[in-house]
């Protein structure tokens, strides 16, 4: 029997279609379940003090030119003798890097008085966080051009100083949503005078900053 013209162009169709509401469906439960496991961290974390978490080896903050929001150029010199908070980020993430980045905000604040500190923000999305797309972010923020620094720039100058200095990779993982594959990229990484990563603290924790600031202190002693 010969099928009624136009039946294939309809199969295909509902294959389609069905296809697509089982992509919906599997992202949206996703991304549904990422929200949640975020709110139960932050609540189970609300009056835990964030601990220090150690580097996996010891790093140091490695030589780099890089450009921020204003488009000048900074360095690694630019910051020597600086305290650094340093955070990962890109301005599409709508979910984890608004928190860390409200916490740094809050570092910036307690910071204020503090000329020998300095926030660092580093993208791992340079192709789409130019300086001005990053200026419109910081403002977001209430960012101090002087104070706290996102910075963009080739993508391996970027990648090589990340990852030398700051996070692993996990170049293996197909499933991470963190253009790069860096790991942890939730965490403010915590630098001293002398350019040594001290350690991490959680950027989720709403208790981070209070604590950044206090390891701060107590390294200046």
């Amino acid at each position: 029997m010969i099928p009624p013209a136009g039946s294939k162009p309809h199969n295909e169709e509902r294959i389609f279609l069905s296809v697509a509401l089982i992509v919906a469906l599997v992202f949206g439960t996703g991304f549904c379940f990422l929200i949640f496991s975020l709110n139960s961290r932050e609540k189970a974390a609300g009056n835990s003090p964030p601990q220090l978490i150690a580097p996996d080896h010891p790093r140091r903050l490695a030589d780099f030119s890089l450009t921020d929001r204003t488009g000048r150029t900074v360095t690694r010199q630019d910051l020597a003798g600086k305290f650094l908070a340093v955070d990962f980020l890109f301005t599409s993430c709508s979910v984890t890097c608004p928190v860390v980045n409200r916490c740094m905000a809050q570092i910036q604040q307690l910071t204020t008085n503090q000329p020998d500190v300095r926030l660092v923000s580093l993208t791992v999305d340079p192709r789409d966080d130019t300086p001005e797309v990053l200026a419109k972010y910081g403002e977001r923020f209430g960012a101090d051009t002087n104070r706290w620094l996102l910075l963009t720039g080739d993508k391996p100058a970027l990648y090589g100083l990340i990852s030398s200095s700051f996070l692993a990779q996990d170049l293996n993982d197909p499933f991470t949503y963190m253009p790069g594959n860096f790991s942890h990229t939730d965490r403010i990484a915590l630098v001293d005078a002398q350019g040594n990563v001290r350690g991490y603290f959680d950027g989720l924790n709403p208790n981070t900053a209070a604590a950044v600031v206090a390891e701060i202190n107590l390294l200046r002693k």
